[in-house]
C-alpha cells in the first residue's frame, strides 16, 4: 500500500472578477496549504477497476469522487490495465471550504504516478487536476500560490509568516456552485491581491492580516448566518484576522502567539464541533 498525505488548503485571498463565456468565473485568489490532512492509500488490483473505500459514510464511491475521476483519467489517458483500490482516510470536513475532494484527487494523481510508473511532472499531473475540478492543480503542487483563470492557472509563490490558523466549521455543507451562483459581481469589494503577495514577500504578518478578503464571503453569510456568528466569534476571542476560507462555510483566524491559540479554541467548541488548531505548510510538495 502506498500512502499519500493531501493536505486542506485556505484562501488567503479570494477575488471574482468577472464571468466568462464559457459560464465559468475568471478568479485570482491566494491559497496556501494547512497540516490538516487526509491519507491517501493506494494498492493496484488487477481486475482492472476502480475501488473507493472511506472510513466516512459521505463520500461517494462511485464517478462522483474526484480521486475515482483521477484514477480513471490516468487509466485511460495512459492505457493502464491495472486498476486501484483507493482508501481516503478523511480528517478534513467534507464541502467546508478547504478543497479536501480536490486535495485527495491530486494526493491520487500524484501516488499513482509512483504505483504505474508514468514518470510524470508535477506540471503534467496539474494539466490532468484541471480536467477534474478548478482546485485540483493548486492541490497537485500544494505549498502557496497565486492561482488565477478559474483557479488551475498557478503561479509558486513564497510561504506565507508562521502563525497558527483556527479553522472552524459549522454544521452545514455549503455548495459552491449555490454560492457563485448568487454572486452579483457588480459593485464587489474587492482585496488587494497585489498587498498580500507583498505582504508574504516581505515576511509582514500584520499587512498579510489586514490584506485578507474574500468576495463570496456576502453571499454565504447571506445563505448561512451562522457562518457570520462564528467570524464574530473568532474576532471576540481574540484572533489577529479571521476569514472565511473558499465559499465557506469554514472560517479561520490568524494567530501568532501560542497562549491566544487555547483561548480562540476552548471559545469556539462551546457552539461548534468542528474547530482545528493548524500551522500553515506553505511549501511545495515533492513529486509523490
Amino acid at each position: 500500500m502506498l500512502y499519500v498525505k493531501a493536505p486542506a488548503k485556505i484562501n488567503l485571498t479570494l477575488d471574482v472578477l468577472y464571468k466568462r463565456p464559457d459560464n465559468y468565473h475568471e478568479v485570482e485568489m491566494i491559497m496556501t496549504t494547512v497540516d490538516l490532512s487526509d491519507r491517501i492509500g493506494l494498492e493496484s488490483r488487477q481486475d482492472g477497476l476502480i475501488k473507493i473505500v472511506s472510513t466516512d459514510n459521505f463520500v461517494p464511491d462511485d464517478q462522483r469522487n474526484f480521486a475515482y475521476q483521477a484514477a480513471e483519467l490516468l487509466k485511460n489517458t495512459y492505457g493502464i490495465k491495472e486498476g486501484v483500490t483507493i482508501t481516503i482516510e478523511k480528517d478534513i470536513p467534507i464541502a467546508a471550504g478547504l478543497a479536501g475532494g480536490s486535495s485527495d484527487a491530486a494526493a491520487t494523481l500524484r501516488g499513482l504516478n509512483e504505483l504505474w510508473n508514468l514518470n510524470l511532472t508535477l506540471d503534467q499531473l496539474a494539466e490532468h487536476g484541471a480536467k477534474i475540478g478548478s482546485d485540483v492543480s493548486f492541490c497537485v503542487y500544494g505549498g502557496t500560490a497565486l492561482a488565477t483563470g478559474r483557479g488551475e492557472k498557478i503561479k509558486e509563490i513564497p510561504a506565507p509568516p508562521t502563525c497558527w490558523v483556527v479553522l472552524a466549521k459549522p454544521k452545514i455543507g455549503v455548495s459552491t456552485a449555490d454560492v457563485y451562483g448568487g454572486l452579483k459581481i457588480e459593485g464587489l469589494e474587492h482585496p488587494n491581491t497585489q498587498q498580500m503577495i507583498k505582504a508574504i514577500e516581505n515576511e509582514d504578518y500584520e499587512l498579510m492580516c489586514q490584506s485578507l478578503g474574500n468576495v463570496l464571503e456576502t453571499v454565504t453569510f447571506n445563505l448561512h448566518p451562522e457562518v457570520i456568528t462564528i467570524k464574530e466569534q473568532m474576532q471576540r476571542f481574540g484572533a489577529d484576522a479571521v476569514l472565511m476560507s473558499g465559499s465557506g462555510p469554514t472560517v479561520f483566524g490568524l494567530v501568532d502567539t501560542e497562549a491566544r491559540v487555547g483561548r480562540i479554541y476552548n471559545g469556539l467548541r462551546g457552539f461548534c464541533e468542528e474547530v482545528y488548531v493548524v500551522r500553515m505548510l506553505g511549501d511545495r510538495n515533492p513529486l509523490a
